[in-house]
């Protein structure tokens, strides 16, 4: 979800102050001077304060959208106002989007509000600053929720991909330790065998052999590592069972 506020500015500004929202950051774009320093203002008066970057519709780029968790778009000239939100219906940002709408404006709002679904219209009345802050915070914190739980999923997916290796390697390692145990011994019996062999082939059997002990070690390792694994999962499952075992009387005294 994308906010949009557009607002008259002469170049772009960075602002920053107050209590940074963690990861956050806002775009305003205006040609309105004021309107975007007074939406600024009243944010830095917030407990927690996002990153905020002001710009006109001059220099503003659709592509610059991109990158930032909430686009508010305020007053703009040459009724640029449609073209900037469809813009930003195009671009790849996936920032929430809300506009600003004038009393002058008021007029075109149910034709914007049709052509653009996505974004979220604000008249300009009395107390729309506070309206603003207020849907703008909303927005940033599912913007937040959504960044956590995808997160979440690519770790929980990174994860089950490594459950399924070391299922995998656990399955295979008997058959790996048996082809291991062929390849030794039968290195082990060529180099034992005192008749004629090239030099070069020798030294080959005893690479092999070398490669073969270093298969098994760590082989070796990795049971060991699911020994404790299985161990260790026995030990927190008896803990477990231990705690649900207490009655609630047996914790008064």
């Amino acid at each position: 979800m994308t906010l949009l506020l557009i607002l008259r500015l002469p170049s772009p500004l960075v602002l920053l102050g107050g209590k940074l929202l963690s990861h956050s950051s806002v775009l305003i774009v205006s040609d309105d001077t004021e309107f975007a320093r007074s939406v600024a203002a009243r944010w830095q008066a917030e407990r927690r304060v996002p990153e905020i970057t002001l710009t006109t519709s001059d220099v503003w780029q659709s592509s610059a959208a991109e990158g930032y968790n909430l686009v508010v778009v305020g007053p703009v000239r040459d009724h640029k106002i449609s073209a900037i939100l469809s813009a930003l219906n195009r671009s790849s940002t996936t920032a929430a989007t809300i506009y600003v709408s004038t009393e002058r404006e008021a007029r075109d709002v149910p034709q914007l509000a049709a052509e653009h679904p996505h974004v979220l219209v604000i008249p300009r009345e009395d107390g729309w600053i506070g309206t603003l802050i207020l849907v703008a915070g909303e927005a940033l914190r599912r913007d937040a929720a959504t960044t956590r739980a995808q997160r979440a999923e690519r770790v929980a997916g990174e994860a089950q991909r490594h459950a399924t290796l070391g299922r995998y390697m656990l399955e295979m390692r008997p058959s790996v330790n048996n082809a291991l145990t062929s390849v030794l011994g039968n290195a082990d019996l060529l180099l034992l065998d005192a008749g004629p062999m090239h030099p070069d082939a020798r030294e080959q059997i005893r690479t092999i052999h070398t490669m073969a002990l270093r298969l098994n070690e760590i082989m070796q390792r990795f049971s060991s590592v699911a020994a404790e694994m299985r161990a260790g999962e026995k030990e927190s499952q008896a803990e477990t069972n231990t705690v649900s075992q207490i009655s609630p009387a047996g914790l008064v005294r």
